[in-house]
């Protein structure tokens, strides 16, 4: 959520954010619903204040007919105090939802463009390979080895669904293993175990609803508290944010020294794919139920440290695929393809050979991880604040990163590490999750 002092000081700062995002709202009705809601809080505060000291004086007062006057007086100032306080919670409700929907504009430094198309490529590590067989897909590949059965899937779960089998499956735990090794034991991350199912506040809380919410699953029919609606999370980030998410009125539990907070978690993930009816419906690409490493920052509020820390989380993922020896391309999403919670997103995309259009070699890349930061965008849904060491409370920053998602991440390398005879190289750097094998081969 946007700071409101900050948007009725530069109104016009939003208003651009959000055109440059593509989000349409009306900036003009949140500060008029505003200050309805300032005007309606300060009528309160000035009926309370002499409703108080109207009380105080009847006591002192000698005359029947004044004091009686009075009373009369006392009477009409709490039907005041009592209407302006109902006028300035209506307001206060309706300026909440709006809020809501007002996108973190973006930083200076993040590209102008409508969509993906528009994004840069900033650099890139590795070289394609170049087949001196034809290659096949993972498509191909996994369902002549075995370790790929799209079409139970699709019986049992639906579109998009599969299933992974013998080696498909092994592949599949040691990617996470490797991804989750490297987090903990080599970075510091503290690795937690995360609700997959949670409530409303814990989305909204982290950005994800309103905005988005035709993308996540929902659990459940609401009762009068609402309370028996769950949703299932697209990604740990959700879990891993919120953990520390504060009531409303609860004094900070996280002190500057404590800070950063770092977490890893790996979680399944669930997203309905709105929106992308037609695109890339076979496969493994997009699919409706993954796995996911996740990285999450939680750090001081201070723009340079957010900008190093994006920087830094981008590389781990970035050790992942070189330690695969897979191909990428590092890309700056432009404003219109950074979403409404984040400032900057930096996404990475990855060689896979099977995508490549004759017509334009770069298409062979497919995105698998996505680095966000978002400033206080999430820490003031979340009440996410730290008692500095001077004393002062503040509201955290966040971050968030793919460390690596499977089943995507088993594209690149089956189709980058597949044989001439069918079989596929298992990536050295998994072969100690893999019993030692080298190899998958049919039947094997």
């Amino acid at each position: 959520m946007v700071d409101l002092k900050d948007l009725r000081e530069n109104p016009e700062k939003y208003r651009r954010g959000a055109e440059l995002k593509g989000v349409k709202v009306d900036i003009d009705q949140v500060l008029r619903v505003d200050e309805q809601h300032r005007s309606a809080q300060r009528e309160f505060e000035r009926y309370r204040a002499e409703q108080n000291e109207a009380s105080k004086l009847i006591g002192k007062i000698k005359d029947a007919s004044e004091k009686q006057a009075s009373i009369a007086r006392v009477a009409d100032l709490k039907w005041k105090v009592k209407d302006a306080e109902e006028r300035a919670k209506a307001a206060e409700t309706l300026v909440q939802p709006l809020l809501l929907q007002i996108p973190q504009p973006p930083d200076a430094d993040v590209p102008v463009g409508k969509d993906a198309g528009d994004n840069v490529v900033l650099y890139r590590w590795g070289q394609p390979r170049k087949f001196d067989f034809a290659p096949r897909s993972h498509i191909e590949l996994g369902e002549a080895l075995g370790i790929l059965d799209f079409g139970a899937g699709v019986k049992i779960a639906g579109s998009r669904s599969y299933f992974l089998k013998g080696a498909g499956a092994e592949l599949h735990q040691a990617i996470l293993r490797l991804a989750l090794d490297l987090m903990v034991y080599e970075k510091g991350f503290t690795q937690m175990t995360v609700p997959v199912l949670v409530r409303e506040v814990a989305m909204k809380g982290t950005g994800f609803f309103p905005a988005g919410r035709e993308q996540a699953y929902r659990v459940g029919e609401p009762d009068e508290t609402g309370e028996d609606v769950r949703y299932l999370t697209g990604t740990a980030e959700v879990g891993l944010t919120a953990y520390q998410m504060h009531e409303e009125n609860e004094a900070p539990r996280i002190s500057e020294a404590d800070l950063p907070l770092k977490y890893v978690a790996v979680s399944t993930c669930f997203r309905r794919e709105a929106g992308t009816y037609g695109k890339d419906t076979a496969g493994l690409y997009r699919v409706h139920q993954f796995d996911k490493c996740e990285q999450v920052v939680v750090c001081r509020n201070d723009v340079e440290e957010s900008k190093k820390w994006h920087v830094e989380m981008l590389s781990y993922s970035e050790e992942v695929l070189k330690r695969l020896n897979l191909p990428f391309r590092v890309i700056q999403c432009c404003t219109g393809d950074i979403g409404v919670k984040n400032a900057s997103m930096m996404d990475i995309e990855t060689w896979m050979p099977s995508r490549q259009n004759a017509k334009d070699p770069e298409s062979g890349y497919g995105e698998t991880h996505s680095a966000s930061r978002l400033y206080e965008f999430q820490a003031r849904r979340l009440n996410l604040r730290y008692k500095g060491a001077d004393g002062k409370i503040r509201y955290c920053h966040t971050l968030n990163n793919t460390v690596v998602a499977s089943p995507r991440i088993l594209i690149p390398i089956l189709e980058n590490y597949q044989n001439a005879d069918g079989s596929v190289t298992i990536p050295e750097v998994l072969r100690p999750y893999m019993g030692g094998r080298e190899r998958i081969e049919k039947g094997k």
